[in-house]
């Protein structure tokens, strides 16, 4: 196995490769206006380290957000892509759950609230139980200032930058910050030790009740662009 993870859901554009054993490499820029231009060079810096080439590749995962518009879907379609044109498995998975299994790779355990920047004076957020077998979500991800969340949530420790943002609402700030690809990897190698066989042409996705998500963005609420109305001059003379 070589696993390649993408995600660019928060501010860190980032990547990481995992043998089935181990991270190998992985590679992070921190921007939140760049994914595009940070992701391509991003991988390619990833299969250096690895010391691999694209053809050694064998599954991919993406995190599918919850983010912003934008970036979400330059990790989403670049994963796709690398999948497609080798013929590869491509999985999704929700970004906040990376969070939660990063902290719990740390040896974080108990409740967490993870809360990542979502503009507007707002935040994704989801809440998680860590004991000693995993991160499980029990509850999001939903869009929200953080104040008008739940007042059990917003005394939770809180991971991800949302915390940063709104220290008044989320005063229990704790490390990670933004999704590691090498913590995505982990996360997508455990879930596939326990998903069940896929049959041959079935390339593109393992059903979410396998333990993984889809490959649908979770952007919860529409993108900032919209198209222009439709003009209702006429075009008779």
């Amino acid at each position: 196995m070589l696993l390649l993870a993408i995600d660019t859901s928060t501010t860190a554009i980032t990547t990481a490769l995992h043998d089935g054993s181990s991270v190998v490499a992985e590679v992070t820029t921190l921007d939140a206006r760049a994914h595009a231009e940070h992701l391509a060079p991003g991988v390619r810096d990833a299969l250096a380290q690895a010391g691999a080439s694209p053809t050694e590749v064998t599954d991919v995962v993406v995190g599918i957000g919850p983010g912003p518009f934008t970036g979400l879907r330059v990790g989403i379609v670049t994963g796709r892509t690398f999948a497609f044109a080798l013929g590869l498995p491509v999985r999704g998975l929700t970004s906040l759950d990376a969070l939660a299994h990063e902290a719990w790779l740390g040896g974080r355990r108990g409740d967490l609230l993870v809360a990542t920047d979502a503009r507007r004076k707002e935040v994704y957020a989801a809440a998680y139980v860590l004991d000693d077998s995993a991160a499980t979500r029990v509850a999001g991800p939903v869009v929200s200032r953080a104040a008008d969340l739940d007042a059990d949530l917003t005394a939770l420790p809180a991971a991800g930058r949302g915390a940063l943002l709104s220290p008044d609402s989320l005063p229990d700030a704790v490390e990670p910050l933004d999704v590691s690809a090498g913590a995505l990897a982990d996360l997508a190698v455990r879930r596939l030790a326990h998903a069940p066989a896929q049959p041959d042409g079935i390339r593109q996705h393992v059903d979410p009740g396998h333990g993984f998500d889809g490959l649908e963005p979770l952007y919860l609420r529409r993108p900032d662009a919209a198209p222009a109305p439709p003009s209702t001059k006429s075009t008779l003379g």
